[in-house]
C-alpha cells in the first residue's frame, strides 16, 4: 500500500507520492496552450505517424465503444470516433481540466458532438463501468502516471472480455547508435524548443526525464501481464525512440 510520502519519479527527481500528481497537472496546464505545435516541433510531424499507426490497430467497428485515457487535445479520440461512427461512443478522458478543454474544443471543431463524451478523470481510478468497452487508448500519458500498476488494472476493469489497451509510449531506443543521438536531442534542443515556444523550458525538462525513467518495453510488457492481459505484445517505431504495446482482456 502506497504512503503519502513515499518517493516517486518525477523526471530525475525525486518527490512524495502525493504530490507527483499535482506537478504533473501544473506542467501540463502550463503548455496546453503550445500542446499540440510543440508536438509537431518536437517529432517532426512523427507523432501524427505513430498515432495514425496505433489507430490502425483497434480493430473497432461502427457502433462500437472506446474509451482514450489521458488523451489531452484530442488526437487519438478523433480518430477512434470516425471509426465508431455516429452510432459508437468515444470518451475523451484527462485528469487535466486545462488539457481536457483543448481537447473538447478540438472534437467539436472536427464535427463529433452527439457520439463524443469528455470526462475528468485520474487513469488510476476510471469511474466506468466494468466491462464496458470495445478498445482503450493511452498515447503518451502513462509515463506521466504516479501508479502505473493501478492504472493498468483500471483500465483493464472497464475492458470488455475480449477488448483491446494500446499503449503509445516513448520507449527505449534499440537502433543502434540512436540513443547518444536522441539524448542529446532530448536534453539540449528540447528545453530550447519549450523556452522559445511555450515560454516553459522547465516543463519539457521533466517530459525529456521522465521518458528516461519510463519502463523499457520489455518491463512494460510484464507489467501489462501482471495486469491480466493477454496476447500481450508491443511494436518498436522508430527505431525504439516509441513502442506500441498491446494486449486483450481475456
Amino acid at each position: 500500500m502506497t504512503t503519502p510520502d513515499r518517493p516517486v519519479d518525477f523526471g530525475f527527481e525525486k518527490v512524495p507520492w502525493a504530490q507527483k500528481a499535482e506537478r504533473v497537472r501544473a506542467v501540463f496546464s502550463s503548455v496546453a496552450g503550445k500542446y499540440d505545435l510543440m508536438n509537431d516541433l518536437m517529432s517532426f510531424g512523427a507523432h501524427r505517424l505513430w498515432k495514425h499507426f496505433t489507430l490502425s490497430l483497434t480493430g473497432l467497428k461502427a457502433g462500437q465503444r472506446a474509451l482514450d485515457v489521458a488523451g489531452g487535445t484530442g488526437d487519438l479520440a478523433i480518430g477512434l470516433a470516425r471509426q465508431v461512427g455516429k452510432a459508437g461512443q468515444v470518451v475523451l478522458s484527462d485528469i487535466n481540466p486545462d488539457m481536457l478543454a483543448a481537447g473538447r474544443d478540438r472534437l467539436l471543431d472536427a464535427g463529433f458532438a452527439g457520439n463524443v463524451e469528455c470526462l475528468l478523470a485520474d487513469a488510476e481510478r476510471l469511474p466506468c463501468a466494468d466491462d464496458s468497452f470495445d478498445c482503450v487508448t493511452i498515447g503518451f500519458g502513462l509515463r506521466n502516471v504516479t501508479d502505473k500498476a493501478a492504472a493498468l488494472s483500471s483500465m483493464h476493469r472497464v475492458l470488455k472480455p475480449g477488448g483491446q489497451l494500446l499503449v503509445l509510449e516513448f520507449s527505449k531506443p534499440v537502433a543502434p547508435g540512436l540513443k547518444p543521438l536522441y539524448d542529446a536531442y532530448s536534453f539540449s534542443v528540447l528545453p530550447r524548443l519549450g523556452e522559445w515556444v511555450a515560454k516553459d523550458a522547465a516543463s519539457y525538462r521533466y517530459l525529456a526525464e521522465s521518458i528516461r525513467m519510463h519502463p523499457d518495453q520489455e518491463t512494460l510488457l510484464a507489467m501489462m501481464n501482471e495486469a491480466g492481459f493477454g496476447q500481450t505484445r508491443y511494436h518498436n517505431l522508430t527505431g525504439g525512440i516509441v513502442a506500441v504495446h498491446r494486449g486483450y482482456k481475456i
